[in-house]
């Protein structure tokens, strides 16, 4: 009876209705169901590392809007609405995690997006004006974009952006080739050898052909496609040596009116992820564009610029959620690639989740935040380098000033040889004192030979020394200015040249009033205002 029992519970556990000599039947829902949950709790064991991993605070700014790794995961570069695009050498930081380097590139705008090239050497700044900026890894300038003529209405005709922009990156073949998106409703490539004019433009269109703004663009895998999301809620892709027709199109791939705010592709190049303004992440296959492989609801966006990526291994796609201020936490939701079930999520901190970026090299999560925050989860077994690589430094204990070992008092004159006199009198210091030339004010003796240090000497017969001469002379004329007039006048009567000769014949004779006696008393001056002498 015990070994029936034994059994009987044994049976309830793998799903089958009984033993022995009944035919045995098999409830396959329950078989699957518990299938399933043993799929997700490893999966879950296996990403249960990322959450023991350390969190560590690297930049402090108002929103953390841009990240970027170079190819090596070496340096670090953040970017936020404060304007400061910050730099971070992993190898060269201790646990205090200070940034090694920090600049406004693009003065007052709001920076959008930072990538580093395929190589490394230089790093693409998108802010939010219209012209795009090259830094190399020392953050000095480049090149930098031409602004377009934004009174020209065909925007294929203008050299450049007339508008924000939005995104851009850069080529994953050509080093030498980047991409920008604008408000101007242009997607616009470019060359790092030439900065005069842009090398394509690529025009998104609705479906009645009016323009449409991309938020966001990006290059496939193998760099022979460009794809855009725009702000009709359309993803438009066209191949790279074609900018005229779109070869995919999907034009109620979000709700119209909602910003996507990133695009990704898969690493073996057959999969579109696109993160939507109405709070969906979506999974396409290109080669069936029409609709969604897979849709995530619920995954709250505020921010145009959230991102989405894939896992180094191509099995997990993470992104991230907005919260309000003080009404949650943000988190980092993590789905597998192949059900698009929620496999992990990760509450950061009590503020949106607005940048991620896993690195394929290092195999770290770096984490951008709507506080200010920059996070860095890495797995201690797994992971390599990067993060590590500053962690297990202690931190520089600043160096104190050297203390004396005895006090010394100094007074410069507390020795006779170095005491001052003290007065005895006041009427002797005068009189000392107009002994010295300098205290008395004695004036300088008139210059001989020639100028010197600002003075003038005796002019010579040379035109620059009678000029010099002559500036402070007093030429100011204390004349009757009526009799300086009236001294022309006969001569104008009797020779009119400029105005009189036109008005002769029609010019009336002025007829003066003669001066009355009173006029003539009243000028004379009465006798008590006389000068006496």
């Amino acid at each position: 009876m015990a070994n029936m029992s034994d059994d009987g519970e044994m049976a309830s556990v793998m799903g089958f209705s009984g033993f022995g000599k009944k035919a045995r039947t098999f409830d396959l829902d329950a078989i699957f169901e518990q299938t399933r949950r043993t799929a997700i709790e490893r999966s879950q064991r296996a990403l249960g590392s990322w959450l023991a991993s350390e969190l560590y605070r690297l930049i402090d700014c108002h929103l953390v809007s841009a990240l970027a790794l170079d190819p090596s995961g070496a340096r670090l570069v953040t970017g936020g609405y404060d304007y400061d695009v910050r730099f971070w050498d992993f190898a060269g930081m201790d646990q205090a995690l200070q940034a090694f380097r920090s600049l406004q590139p693009c003065e007052c705008h709001q920076i959008k997006s930072l990538q580093y090239s395929n190589t490394g050497d230089v790093i693409l700044v998108v802010s939010g004006n219209a012209q795009a900026k090259v830094l190399d890894r020392d953050g000095f300038n480049v090149m930098e974009c031409v602004k377009g003529d934004q009174y020209i209405v065909d925007m294929a005709k203008t050299k450049g952006h007339t508008a924000m922009l939005n995104s851009g990156c850069w080529h994953p073949k050509i080093k030498e080739e980047f991409m920008t998106c604008s408000n101007d409703g242009t997607v616009r490539t470019w060359d790092l050898s030439s900065e005069k004019k842009h090398k394509s433009v690529f025009k998104p269109r609705s479906f009645q052909g009016k323009k449409v703004i991309p938020t966001c663009c990006t290059y496939s895998r193998d760099g022979k496609l460009i794809a855009a999301g725009c702000q009709d809620g359309t993803i438009q892709i066209w191949d790279r040596n074609l900018s005229v027709h779109t070869k995919f199109h999907c034009r109620q791939a979000h709700i119209p009116g909602s910003d996507t705010s990133c695009l990704s592709f898969s690493y073996d190049g057959m999969t579109l992820a696109s993160r939507g303004g109405d709070d969906t992440l979506k999974m396409w296959d290109i080669r069936n564009f029409r609709n969604p492989v897979n849709v995530a609801t619920g995954l709250t966006n505020y921010f145009t610029m959230t991102d989405c990526c894939f896992s180094p291994d191509d099995k997990l796609l993470v992104t991230g959620t907005s919260v309000k201020k003080d009404e949650g936490n943000g988190k980092l939701v993590f789905f597998e690639r192949a059900s698009f079930q929620k496999v992990y999520e990760i509450e950061v901190t009590n503020a949106s989740v607005v940048r991620c970026l896993w690195h394929p090299k290092l195999n770290q999560i770096m984490v951008g935040t709507g506080n200010g925050l920059s996070k860095v989860y890495y797995d201690p077994v797994k992971s390599h380098r990067g993060a590590k690589l500053c962690v297990v430094k202690s931190q520089r204990k600043e160096r104190q000033a050297e203390t004396l070992t005895q006090d010394y008092i100094i007074t410069p004159h507390a020795l006779p040889m170095f005491r001052e006199a003290r007065q005895r009198s006041t009427r002797k210091q005068l009189e000392k004192d107009r002994l010295d030339p300098k205290k008395s004010h004695k004036p300088e003796p008139p210059v001989s030979g020639p100028g010197r240090g600002g003075r003038v000497a005796a002019h010579g017969g040379t035109l620059s020394s009678f000029i010099v001469k002559n500036i402070a002379l007093d030429k100011t004329d204390d004349s009757n200015p009526r009799q300086a007039i009236l001294r022309h006048a006969k001569e104008a009567s009797e020779n009119p040249y400029w105005v009189a000769p036109a008005y002769t014949q029609t010019q009336p004779e002025p007829v003066f009033a003669e001066e009355s006696e009173e006029d003539e008393e009243a000028d004379k001056e009465p006798e008590w205002k006389k000068r006496k002498i």
